[in-house]
């Protein structure tokens, strides 16, 4: 990595890898204290992959609503560097805590929505490259995944995830062509979601792609459902924040809840077949499905008008 950041970038640093799935994600401390992040791959998908990262950070440059890292141009003014065998990208690191680190209260849970509206529109105008390379997290995908049915947890996890993604089949996956699609994060959880001393920051573009423009929403929301004394477990706040900025249609009001069951449905059958298959990484792999299971168990019980009736009152 060394020769790389010297070959590439012409800096020198110390480097700590870091923990990370799909690609080879390392801390570069520079010499001037300066803290940067290196993303390197040696997959032949690694380089869509980072092309299209690369190409939506550099979009987002000089967005005010959010903060993101930004891309560290090469020596060539490139916004990656190819070698034969390996790519990969150097980007700023954005100091602050992640939101699973802090006490989510209802005003930093609505700040966090505002702040993911307003990602969702700097993403909307974006034409991307690989914006349809094979992405596991892709909603497209979901209909799929109870073919995974045999690494499930023991019930009643089983048996909310099958009713979730029966659900999602029959009733949600029919009518997501009907909503507006666009660029979106596709993983805006709270490990990727930072609060930061100047406001809320996005990390992790790795699995962005062409989706429902509701699916971040979605996605953020599932992973936010905690209190069982609210209907929508404290996902109202978040929820109403986005939609101060970014108005939710009649049928994304109709559709959220339902889609937010089948992303904590499809974010448990994935990661329990996942570490099953690379059980040294389980703990890094897992660390999200505690929120899904609770967050899954809270709304598993919500029915539809319910549903929709709760996501009224928190965007009213």
């Amino acid at each position: 990595m060394s020769e790389l950041l010297l070959r590439h970038y012409g800096v020198t640093g110390a480097i700590r890898v870091l923990s990370s799935e799909a690609e080879c994600t390392a801390e570069v401390k520079l010499l001037t204290g300066d803290q940067l992040i290196l993303k390197t791959s040696t997959r032949p998908e690694g380089r869509d992959s980072f092309r299209f990262q690369v190409a939506a950070l550099a979009g987002l440059e000089g967005a005010v609503s959010f903060a993101a890292p930004h891309i560290v141009r090469t020596n060539g003014a490139m916004l990656m560097f190819e070698e034969e065998k390996i790519c990969g990208y150097l980007q700023t690191r954005i100091s602050g805590a992640p939101l699973y680190q802090v006490t989510a209260t209802r005003d930093v849970l609505y700040r966090v929505g505002q702040a993911l509206a307003g990602l969702s529109l700097a993403l909307e105008p974006l034409r991307l490259p690989a914006i349809h390379r094979p992405v596991l997290w892709h909603v497209g995908c979901w209909s799929k995944l109870m073919g995974l049915e045999e690494h499930l947890p023991p019930e009643p996890v089983a048996a909310s995830v099958r009713l979730a993604m029966n659900n999602y089949v029959d009733s949600i996956e029919p009518q997501l062509r009907e909503v507006a699609w666009q660029v979106t994060h596709n993983d805006p959880s709270p490990f990727n979601t930072l609060l930061t001393d100047s406001g809320v920051a996005f990390i992790d573009f790795g699995d962005g792609c062409w989706g429902p423009r509701i699916q971040d929403l979605a996605i953020a929301a599932s992973l936010v459902v905690t209190d069982p004394s609210l209907t929508l477990g404290g996902a109202e706040n978040l929820i109403s924040g986005y939609a101060s900025v970014v108005p939710l249609s009649a049928l994304e009001t109709k559709l959220l809840v339902g889609l937010i069951k089948a992303r904590q449905s499809a974010l448990i059958l994935i990661n329990y077949w996942r570490a099953g298959l690379f059980p040294a990484e389980a703990a890094y792999i897992k660390k999200n499905v505690g929120r899904a299971e609770r967050g899954l168990s809270i709304l598993s019980s919500l029915g539809v008008e319910e549903a929709e009736l709760a996501v009224r009152r928190a965007v009213t």
